[in-house]
């Protein structure tokens, strides 16, 4: 920064009329200095704390919401009892996923199962049984295993061939007595399932024994199907079960069906259940006891649990009032939160959560507000330490442009005690003054 036209011409003054007059050169030099001073810490006031390093936004700012247009719009939502009760409502479940809860109907056949077809006639002289029935050992025979073909169907002597696929058992036993009934003597039919290769149920990932295996005719639920394919093999508060039936697909923890019984749902024929192992975690920034990564280590955690594991709040820094959780919501989900979503275009609706940890009532909430997989948890810091950091700039920068100046100034005081010195010693040896 230049001096001014002014300051150079009093500076000029000054040194004309000073002599070998020291403090008129200090004086100079020091006007020169405050030119540059004061506009500097007029600059640094005017930009307030854009020029304090920070841990992140302050809590206004959050509060204030996004104005730069290029910055991702955010909703945001301080944390109350209905905002508790509508989060814990919305809450993903295999349940609200998968709405039927009735044990699966009776195994219809497919193509590939291998099936047993057992033909009673009520007399001897029929259409199976000789007249010399006494040779036999009963009044039936039984027809070779087979395996429904292509065509969904299977032979049975007297007939152009039985439809089996999709069918049930009794089904499949009643279209063979129709068939025969014309023909043979009050025929009753036993269709029995030797190979069952549809309906099956696959539990796959990371499980001890990963399998394919039937459907059981009497109905299983999802723990059923997973103990059968050895269980998990990790522990169980880092597992997932993702459960896939027709086109859906829903995820939860394996934490959800041990401790939920609403969302250990029936297995179903042709489900696919992967298990695999993802550990839930959350992280912490500002002004929390610690930052970093912290692992649920529970299958879920309340938002006062996650404060509690990074440490608590910095008494020092933190705004117990300005405690956010950043995460990202359904689109259906936000809609009920009160937050206009047509500005929105993904499904994923950015929001952030403040609690008031001043309040003691935030700390009742934060118990009851559970936490998800790759939540941030921010604390901002309070306005005084803000301030005090502001300050605390401004005065460093004032003793950096105050050190030349003392510097000179102690520089002149010893020149001239020494000039001083020196006049006084050469008057007491007898030489002129000068």
């Amino acid at each position: 920064m230049e001096v001014s036209e002014a300051g150079r011409n009093d500076c000029a003054m000054d040194l004309a009329h000073a002599s070998d007059d020291n403090w008129g050169r200090l004086g100079c030099i020091m006007r020169a200095w405050g030119a540059f001073v004061i506009p500097l810490v007029v600059i640094s006031v005017t930009a307030g704390c854009a020029l304090m390093p920070t841990s992140g936004p302050a809590g206004v700012d959050v509060q204030a919401g996004t104005s730069n247009p290029d910055s991702l719009a955010y909703g945001f939502v301080k944390l109350t009892p209905q905002v508790v009760q509508i989060l814990a409502a919305s809450a993903p479940t295999l349940a609200s996923a998968f709405s039927d809860r009735r044990v699966p109907g009776e195994i219809r056949f497919g193509v590939g199962d291998v099936v047993s077809v057992t033909i009673f006639e009520a007399a001897a002289g029929g259409l199976f049984i000789p007249s010399e029935a006494g040779v036999r050992a009963g009044n039936f025979i039984t027809l070779p295993n087979q395996a429904v073909d292509h065509n969904g169907t299977i032979s049975v002597p007297y007939t152009s061939g039985i439809r089996a696929l999709g069918r049930t058992r009794t089904e499949v036993q009643q279209a063979i007595v129709d068939a025969l009934k014309n023909r043979a003597i009050e025929p009753q039919v036993v269709v029995s399932l030797v190979d069952q290769r549809t309906s099956l149920i696959s539990v796959l990932g990371e499980v001890r024994t990963p399998s394919r295996f039937p459907a059981s005719a009497a109905g299983e639920h999802l723990l059923d199907a997973i103990t059968r394919a050895g269980g998990p093999t990790g522990q169980g508060f880092d597992t997932w079960v993702m459960l896939e039936r027709g086109r859906r697909r829903e995820i939860v923890p394996f934490g959800a069906l041990v401790y939920d019984p609403s969302n250990n749902i029936y297995a179903h024929p042709d489900d696919t259940i992967y298990v695999y192992r993802e550990p839930q975690t959350f992280v912490a920034f500002g002004a929390t006891g610690k930052q970093g990564q912290y692992n649920f280590d529970a299958w879920r955690i309340s938002l006062a649990e996650a404060v509690g594991k990074a440490d608590g709040l910095d008494d020092t820094r933190a705004e117990p009032g300005a405690v956010f959780l950043y995460r990202g919501e359904p689109r259906s989900v936000a809609k009920k939160l009160g937050i206009d979503v047509s500005k929105y275009s993904s499904p994923i609706i950015p929001v952030i959560y403040n609690v008031n940890f001043r309040d003691p009532s935030g700390y009742f909430l934060a118990t009851q507000m559970q936490m998800q997989n790759k939540d941030v948890l921010y604390v901002s810091n309070a306005t005084a330490v803000e301030a005090t950091k502001f300050l605390t700039y401004v005065r460093l920068l004032v003793g950096t442009v105050n050190d030349p100046i003392l510097a000179a100034t102690n520089v002149y005081i010893l020149r001239n005690t020494i000039k001083g010195t020196s006049t006084a010693v050469t008057i007491a040896g007898g030489a002129p003054a000068p």
